[in-house]
């Protein structure tokens, strides 16, 4: 594994989690889900940066499908949420975490979460049902809106020192809240926490010296942050935006 500990890495017990393997030999038949995914038909080991890494791409790439198997490889809840979250909706989860080997680092982390937006109402739901709420900061997470509750799981209930999986994060999170999204992860990499996070947010992908890979037709591979097309689209559309809007509504007339 590479020595590219970047910001806030101090000597520590991160990365909690090192690496994953895709446990290839006990795959029955490839070109079934998830293992026909185009991102996953190479994959042998992905490994971890001690602070964050992201995974980025389009839609159907693969990246929720790989981050809910590293979650309930880790022991989360695959509908969301900490280890202890005992709950189930509905059990659409892919057979890929029986596949998937974790290599872990010799102490475990105190804390941790799996976010995943798509299923953040039931994780709410359950939350209330068992009257958590003092951990997400005494109000109930229905009772706030989608910002607010997200913001309340980042401030209230990470502790630190601990592996926090964020599946989409953004969808809860205007830009001014993103901005003050990465300024709460900075203080829990500080306080030795690791982050391992789909996104498409070229605002939430900024964070210094983090890993990125992009999922695509033709693997996984690792990218820089400006290399992104979330950061040159952006970027471009920002400079460029009169003349971008122009040329797209030229080409739909």
């Amino acid at each position: 594994m590479r020595n590219n500990s970047g910001v806030g890495s101090q000597l520590s017990a991160k990365p909690y989690l090192i690496d994953i393997t895709l446990l290839r030999e006990g795959i029955k038949n490839e070109a079934e889900y998830p293992f026909s995914i185009p991102a996953l038909r190479d994959l042998t080991t992905l490994t971890f940066h001690p602070d964050v890494t992201y995974f980025i791409g389009e839609n159907g790439t693969g990246k929720s499908t790989l981050m809910e198997a590293i979650a309930s490889a880790m022991g989360f809840n695959p509908e969301g949420g900490t280890k202890n979250s005992l709950f189930s909706t509905r059990n659409t989860h892919s057979s890929l975490a029986d596949f998937i080997k974790p290599v872990r680092s010799y102490k475990a982390a105190r804390d941790g979460f799996f976010l995943r937006a798509e299923s953040f109402y039931n994780l709410a739901s359950y939350i209330d049902d068992v009257e958590y709420t003092g951990s997400y900061g005494g109000k109930s997470l229905h009772g706030q809106s989608h910002g607010e509750s997200f913001m309340a799981l980042l401030t209230q209930k990470f502790r630190g020192n601990g592996l926090y999986l964020l599946d989409e994060p953004e969808a809860a999170l205007s830009p001014s809240r993103q901005l003050s999204a990465l300024a709460v992860m900075h203080k829990l990499v500080k306080n030795d926490s690791q982050f391992i996070i789909a996104t498409h947010s070229p605002i939430l992908m900024a964070y210094p010296n983090a890993r990125i890979y992009l999922f695509s037709e033709t693997g996984i591979r690792e990218v820089v942050y400006e290399d992104t097309d979330h950061y040159r689209v952006a970027k471009d559309f920002l400079n460029h935006r009169e003349q971008m809007l122009q040329v797209l509504f030229d080409d739909e007339e």
